[in-house]
């Protein structure tokens, strides 16, 4: 009988924590029927190779020995004039790419990596609502790739330098010249000057590579980190602060035993693409199985999923629960009590955790059974001057009725005749392919996205922050019979913690999610696509154009 890699990832186990490589990969959901599509682009795809190197067994590792890391805040390194503000001098940060090596555990040999400033994750940039900066995103890596290229996905081609970057702030809203478009990379050697208005809520947002057809490579290999904006009225709030606001930063990785990094490949060494890369290592800002050592007291902790395609489904021991602040674009209407908070690639989650109780004990957290990250709780009692408010911000919602474009799309995939993955599509679409969204500026559109794939995808829009109407089942025979959409249920009202502003919602299977959205940025190019970065660069990525707004 012939197993498909589908069938092989669906079927292989947990995700994160487990000791053997058939348990490294796990299902994204649970598998429906799939939408055929023709086949393009690629000749092949075969099912996932068997690791060349033996691999870093997690259960080998001793836990919670290495102290959790705080990402460095960047500093300005001067003031520069820029067109954009006239008469005026902004702050200019520069951020070098470069490669380095560290260690991620105490027991294994220091790991290659590729790091803004030379560390994995990059410092922390902060900004201020309505005080604008500058970042010189400057590229100094080497002109060797050191991970598996595939040279037959778009814009990966042999006739492209092996090594290109492109930053993106993650849930920023800029230019377009200063989105980091896909296309709009560079070499070692080069450098973009981007500004950044921060005309935005506060919100935990995160910087990323995005280099056309290499992302998942470059994001792997390390280069990442949290961009953080502030405003008065969340200051104003009496959360906590400075030390106490923490950003955590979540990925997974495969490591060989010599310590490098390990990104998994199919079986045909002329097409190494693979659908899912997923870790059996979780790393928590750059470190294995790390501790933090906190006070009794209260903290703010900025959750963020920079895995390439693994979910973190969180939770606390000793049945203590998260308070649930913001999610990806700022804080929500209310804090929410949760006792799992379950992220998606680039999503985001801000809770309050409060040790007041817990003086001299230790607190995990979990992902799914498996502890990642240990919290210490010094003995003692610690002033805490810091509150959490029940009501935090007013999120007016969107009328959908008002909408000048309601928009349906597709997400689909293409397999071959035994059922691999040859590419993930967006609306049936490739990425060359002539641009089909195009909504006016401070218009109001809603988004239908109809999955017709066995997974879940964490779709992003660059540019705007939206709102999450519902889900509904759909009949998929029906749509692939007449392209007919026929719900089969009500629709699902969004949970709780997805009631504030968003920037990556998760599309589930056989379902229908539609959002709303102000397009309240400048005119330009910018991109839409799913945030598993495998499936990115494999086509699952469109542009579209944001019009001048209606004299």
């Amino acid at each position: 009988m012939t197993i498909t890699r589908r069938a092989f990832l669906r079927g292989a186990g947990s995700l994160i924590g487990a000791g053997a490589l058939a348990d490294l990969w796990r299902p994204a959901a649970a598998s429906v029927t799939t939408m055929a599509m023709p086949m393009a682009g690629r000749t092949s795809a075969a099912m996932l190779a068997a690791p060349k190197v033996p691999l870093i067994n997690p259960v080998s590792l001793a836990r919670f020995v290495d102290p959790l890391p705080i990402p460095p805040t960047a500093r300005a390194t001067e003031q520069r004039a820029h067109p954009a503000f006239p008469g005026r001098k902004l702050p200019c940060y520069r951020m070098q790419m470069r490669a380095f090596k560290m260690r991620l555990h105490r027991d294994v040999p220091p790991t290659s990596l590729w790091g803004y400033d030379g560390s994995f994750p990059g410092p922390t940039i902060e900004a201020k609502r309505g005080e604008p900066l500058l970042v010189e995103w400057a590229n100094a890596l080497p002109t060797q790739h050191f991970l598996p290229i595939d040279h037959n996905l778009h814009g990966a081609e042999k006739s492209h330098p092996e090594v290109r970057a492109v930053t993106h702030v993650h849930g920023a809203r800029v230019p377009a010249h200063a989105d980091g478009y896909p296309e709009d990379w560079y070499t070692p050697g080069q450098s973009k000057l981007y500004l950044y208005p921060n005309a935005q809520d506060a919100a935990t947002l995160w910087y990323h590579d995005h280099a056309m057809g290499i992302t998942r490579l470059n994001i792997y290999a390390g280069l990442i980190g949290t961009y953080i904006v502030r405003d008065p009225e969340e200051q104003a709030l009496g959360l906590p602060t400075g030390d106490c606001d923490v950003p955590l930063i979540l990925c997974d990785r495969l490591l060989a035993q010599d310590g490098q990094l390990y990104y998994p490949v199919s079986d045909d060494p002329d097409a190494p693409w693979v659908m899912q890369c997923n870790g059996n290592l979780p790393l928590c800002n750059g470190k294995i199985f790390p501790y933090f050592e906190v006070e009794p007291r209260k903290y703010r902790f900025r959750l963020v999923n920079a895995a390439n395609t693994s979910f973190f489904d969180l939770s606390l021991s000793h049945g203590q629960p998260f308070q649930q602040i913001a999610s990806d674009q700022g804080l929500l209407p209310k804090s929410l009590e949760r006792a799992r908070i379950e992220l998606y690639p680039a999503e985001r989650a801000d809770v309050v955790v409060d040790f007041a109780e817990l003086a001299g004990k230790t607190v995990q957290l979990r992902h799914q059974s498996q502890g990642i990250l240990e919290f210490r709780v010094r003995d003692g009692a610690k002033r805490d001057a810091s509150v959490l408010p029940a009501t935090l911000r007013d999120v007016p919602r969107i009328d959908p009725a008002g909408a000048a474009q309601h928009r349906v799309m597709t997400l689909n995939e293409t397999d071959d005749a035994n059922g691999n993955a040859l590419q993930m599509l967006l609306d049936g679409k490739r990425w060359f392919d002539p641009v089909s969204e195009n909504p006016r500026q401070h218009s109001v559109e809603t988004w239908s996205f109809v999955n017709l794939t066995g997974d879940a995808h964490p779709i992003h829009l660059h540019l705007v922050r939206f709102q999450v109407l519902n889900r509904r089942p759909f009949d998929l025979f029906a749509w692939n019979a007449h392209r007919e959409l026929k719900f089969t249920g009500p629709a699902q009202a969004p949970e709780p913690h997805e009631m504030g502003w968003k920037d990556t919602v998760r599309a589930d299977p056989g379902m229908v999610t539609r959002i709303a959205m102000r397009f309240e940025g400048e005119p330009g190019r910018y991109v839409w696509h799913c945030h598993f970065l495998e499936h990115e660069d494999n086509e699952m990525m469109r542009p579209y154009d944001v019009l001048p707004a209606h004299s």
